[in-house]
C-alpha cells in the first residue's frame, strides 16, 4: 500500500488505548529494520526523520525508500518530519510525499506558536498530511535543537486546550517531564499533567523522549492518552554499538553487507520490543 497519513492511525490508537511507535531512522538499514519489525509484529508504523537526516540523505531518497517499503508490506506506514522550525522545508517535504510533519515553534511565545502552527495546518489539511506541534519545551538534545534542563518547561493543560482550539492541529506533543536522549536516572514524568491535558483535548498526544523509559511508565503514559511514542536515541545507539562490536570482533571484515546486516537485526529486535511495550503489536 501507499504511505498514509498518521492522523487516522493515531485517532484510533488513542480511542483504543495503545501507542504507535515512531522511530527516527538515519540509514536504509534502519528503515528496513523497523519496517520488517512492523510487518512481523502486525503493527502500524511511523517512520521519522530529523531535519539533519533530511539534509544528510535528501528528501527524494528518503521518500523513495519509504514509499518502496510501504508497497512491500501490508501494515500502514506514515512518514513524519520531526522537530522542524523551517516552514519552507515543511512545504518541500509535504510536496515530496511526507504524510506527517512537525512544526516546532515551542521556543517562541504562545501567540507565535499558534500563528505558525495554524499556517502549516491550513496547507497540510489540503494535502491530507498530519501535523504535530509542541507546547512547553522538552529538554535534552534532538539533532541540533538543544534545551538545557533549566530551560525545559511543562505544558499548561489550559493552554493546550486553547492551542488545539485556535490551530486545529490534529496531534499535540505536550512537554510532561520527558527528555530527548538517554536518561541519567528514572524519568520524572508528570502523569497527573498528562491526565489533565488528555481531559481537555481530544486529539492524540505525542510522547517525545521515549528512549529508555521503563515499561511501566510507558504503559501508564499510553493508558492516559499518549498515542504516539517517539524513539530516536535508543535506536541510533543500538545500531552504532552493533557496528562497533562487529569491528571489534572482526577487524578484518570490511564488507558492509556483513556488519550492516548485524546492526539491522539489532535494530529490528529493539523495534519489536518497543512495539510490544506500546501496545501496537497486532493492531495493524
Amino acid at each position: 500500500m501507499a504511505l498514509v497519513s498518521s492522523t487516522p492511525l493515531l485517532i484510533e490508537a488513542r480511542q483504543r488505548g495503545y501507542g504507535i511507535v515512531a522511530f527516527n531512522v538515519h540509514t536504509l538499514e534502519m528503515l528496513q529494520a523497523v519496517v520488517e519489525a512492523a510487518e512481523e509484529s502486525r503493527s502500524p508504523l511511523i517512520l521519522q526523520t530529523t531535519v539533519g537526516t533530511v539534509k544528510h540523505l535528501g528528501i527524494e531518497y528518503i521518500v523513495g525508500a519509504a514509499q518502496t517499503a510501504a508497497r512491500r508490506v501490508s501494515v500502514p506506514i506514515a512518514l513524519h518530519l520531526d522537530h522542524c522550525q523551517d516552514f519552507e522545508l515543511i512545504l518541500q517535504c509535504m510536496r515530496a510525499g511526507y504524510t506527517s510533519v512537525m512544526i516546532d515553534q515551542s521556543m517562541h511565545p504562545f501567540e507565535r506558536n499558534v500563528e505558525m502552527t495554524r499556517k502549516v495546518v491550513e496547507v497540510a489539511r489540503a494535502l491530507n498530511v498530519n501535523v504535530e506541534a509542541e507546547l512547553g519545551k522538552v529538554g535534552g538534545v534532538e539533532d541540533d535543537i538543544r534545551v538545557e534542563d533549566d530551560k525545559a518547561t511543562l505544558a499548561d493543560p489550559e493552554e493546550c486546550r486553547r492551542f488545539v482550539e485556535l490551530t486545529g492541529v490534529p496531534t499535540l506533543a505536550p512537554a510532561i517531564g520527558t527528555a530527548h536522549g538517554i536518561y541519567k536516572g528514572e524519568p520524572d514524568i508528570d502523569f497527573r499533567r498528562i491526565e489533565d491535558i488528555a481531559g481537555k483535548v481530544e486529539v492524540p498526544l505525542v510522547l517525545h523522549g521515549g528512549s529508555g523509559i521503563p515499561e511501566a511508565q510507558i504503559k501508564r503514559c499510553v493508558s492516559l492518552g499518549m498515542a504516539k511514542i517517539n524513539v530516536a536515541t535508543e535506536l541510533k545507539n543500538a545500531f552504532s554499538l552493533s557496528l562497533q562490536q562487529s569491528f571489534a570482533a572482526n577487524p578484518d571484515d570490511l564488507d558492509p553487507r556483513s556488519y550492516m546486516s548485524a546492526a539491522k537485526q539489532t535494530v529490528k529486535r529493539l523495534a519489536q520490543e518497543k512495539m510490544r511495550l506500546s501496545g501496537c503489536a497486532g493492531k495493524a
